[in-house]
C-alpha cells in the first residue's frame, strides 16, 4: 500500500488481518518501520510474519518497542525468561492454550495491549491455525438499540475457573494462589483509534453485574455468539517461523486443536496495557 514506504502490507480480508513482509523483526527497526508496523496493527488489528527468526531475547526485545512486557499470572516462563510464555502442545496434552475464544488475560486490571506469537515447530499434517475476531466490526453490526442497552454496563472477568490446576503439567502447585478477577466496561473505546468493541469473551467473562444471572447469562451468550461469526473473522494458517500480532483491545481469538497428537510449539509475549476504558 502506498502508505508504508518500508515495509509491504497486504490485507487478508476487508475487516481484518494482513500480512506484512519486507522487515526482519529479530533487527533493530528504525523509527520510521517502527511506526508502520504499528500503523498497520492499528488499522488491520492483527499482522503476520512469515519466515522469522527470533531468539527468546530478541523476540522479547521486538514486543519491547511496543510497550513493557508483561508476566503472565498462571504459566511460568522459560528459566531466566518469566516474560515469554511457552506455547506448547504434543501427544502428551489434555488441553492446549487458547482452545477457546478469548482475549488474552483480559481478568487483569490492565489487560494487554497485544500479544505476538512465533511459532518454531507446526503439525506435520497440518492444522493449528488460528482464528481470529474482530470484536470492532461485531459491536459495528449491532442495532443502534443495543448498542445503547450495552454502553452503560460492565462485566466481570475471572481467572479463576481458567488457570486453577491447568499447569499442574508444569509442576506448579496452585493451591494457595488467588487468581485475578476484574470489572471492564462491556463496549470499550480503543485508545489509540477511538473505535467501540464489545470487551467480553467466552473463557474469562463471568457476568454482567447489573443485571440478572439468567439475564446475564443471555446477553453474554449472545455477543460471544455474535464475535465469533464468521464475517467478523481472518484464519491464519501457520507456517514455520511465522508470527502472529494481535491487539487485544479490540481482537479475540481461538486456537484449533486439531492436530493431536502431533506437536505445535513456540513463545509468546504479551505488551501491558491499561485499563479498558
Amino acid at each position: 500500500m502506498s502508505d508504508y514506504q518500508t515495509i509491504t502490507v497486504e490485507p487478508v480480508t476487508p475487516r481484518i488481518g494482513a500480512m506484512i513482509s519486507g522487515v526482519n523483526l529479530s533487527g533493530d527497526l528504525g523509527n520510521q518501520q517502527f511506526q508502520e508496523i504499528h500503523d498497520a496493527l492499528m488499522r488491520h488489528e492483527v499482522i503476520f510474519f512469515r519466515d522469522q527468526h527470533m531468539t527468546l531475547d530478541q523476540h522479547k526485545a521486538f514486543g519491547a518497542l511496543f510497550g513493557q512486557l508483561d508476566v503472565h499470572p498462571g504459566s511460568p516462563g522459560p528459566e531466566g525468561h518469566p516474560e515469554i510464555l511457552v506455547i506448547h502442545a504434543d501427544e502428551n496434552s489434555n488441553h492446549v492454550a487458547g482452545d477457546s475464544w478469548h482475549s488474552d488475560v483480559s481478568c487483569i486490571a490492565e489487560p494487554p495491549i497485544g500479544s505476538i506469537l512465533h511459532l518454531n515447530t507446526i503439525p506435520e499434517g497440518g492444522g493449528g491455525d488460528t482464528l481470529f475476531a474482530s470484536a470492532g466490526a461485531a459491536y459495528d453490526a449491532l442495532s443502534d438499540t443495543l448498542k445503547a442497552f450495552l454502553e452503560p454496563l460492565t462485566a466481570i472477568h475471572a481467572g479463576e475457573q481458567v488457570y486453577r490446576g491447568r499447569y499442574k503439567h508444569q509442576g506448579i502447585d496452585d493451591s494457595g494462589k488467588t487468581y485475578p478477577e476484574s470489572e471492564h466496561p462491556v463496549v470499550r473505546t480503543h485508545p489509540v483509534s477511538g473505535r467501540k468493541s464489545l470487551y467480553v469473551n467466552e473463557t474469562f467473562t463471568t457476568r454482567i453485574p447489573q443485571l440478572a444471572q439468567k439475564e446475564s447469562d443471555a446477553i453474554l451468550k449472545l455477543l460471544c455468539d455474535h464475535i465469533k461469526l464468521p464475517q467478523f473473522q481472518v484464519r491464519f494458517k501457520w507456517q514455520k517461523n511465522s508470527v502472529a500480532f494481535w491487539d487485544n483491545r479490540s481482537v479475540q481469538h481461538h486456537a484449533m486443536w486439531d492436530y493431536f497428537p502431533e506437536v505445535r510449539s513456540g513463545y509468546r509475549v504479551t505488551v501491558k496495557g491499561d485499563k479498558p476504558a
